[in-house]
């Protein structure tokens, strides 16, 4: 698992073709985990029940790295292969498709329906706005209330995502880029002297 940035997809979004009387629907979405990316093809397979297939297809940070497609009663390598292969080409990551085919009555054959799932796949992405993520981890920075206005001002400086729990203590819900984890982690300690408890960190490479 790479801790470098990568392609992702901001949202959802959808498309939609006919070819010979066969209607197409594309559907996209990021997907932070397998769970997720599986709890959407279950969505879109409960929403599109009457279909006459819904093919699935998607690349996700999981240890170790998962992809996964699915022909869901296709010919053998005609819909979702072609669907993974896309998103491989446009190096996405954390992304899940699924097309929704309508039989229209006319067989398109092997190489109509490589084009047709692949084309969905496609416009279902262009619909999408792709973004660079980069992997974070997560924190939990405790002080006691003389040290928090410390904390609060260097987590701001280096506008890092937090949110703040004042209770008998200040805790510190810090989420930063792996690549800058340590050095935040050592600044914060040393600007109170190593007052401040830090959790051992929950790394989310998927975010």
């Amino acid at each position: 698992m790479s801790d470098d940035a990568y392609l992702t997809l901001a949202d959802r979004a959808r498309a939609r073709f006919t070819v010979q009387g066969s209607e197409f629907i594309g559907h996209a979405a990021p997907a932070e985990s397998v769970d997720a990316a599986e709890a959407f093809i279950e969505e879109i397979e409960a929403e599109y029940a009457d279909a006459t297939h819904n093919v699935p297809a998607y690349r996700v940070r999981a240890d170790p790295f998962r992809e996964y497609s699915s022909d869901d009663g296709e010919p053998s390598g005609s819909a979702g292969k072609p669907m993974l292969s896309v998103l491989q080409g446009r190096e996405l990551e954390n992304a899940v498709v699924v097309v929704t085919r309508y039989y229209g009555g006319t067989n398109l054959g092997v190489g109509g329906l490589v084009r047709a799932y692949s084309q969905a796949t496609k416009d279902a992405l262009n619909a999408a706005e792709v973004i660079e993520e980069r992997p974070h981890e997560q924190f939990i920075a405790t002080v006691e209330y003389d040290d928090s206005g410390t904390l609060r001002g260097i987590l701001e400086s280096e506008a890092v995502e937090f949110d703040a729990d004042y209770g008998e203590r200040v805790a510190f819900d810090v989420r930063v880029p792996v690549a800058e984890t340590a050095a935040i982690r050592d600044r914060l300690r040393s600007a109170t002297s190593g007052r401040v408890d830090i959790d051992a960190g929950d790394r989310q490479p998927n975010v």
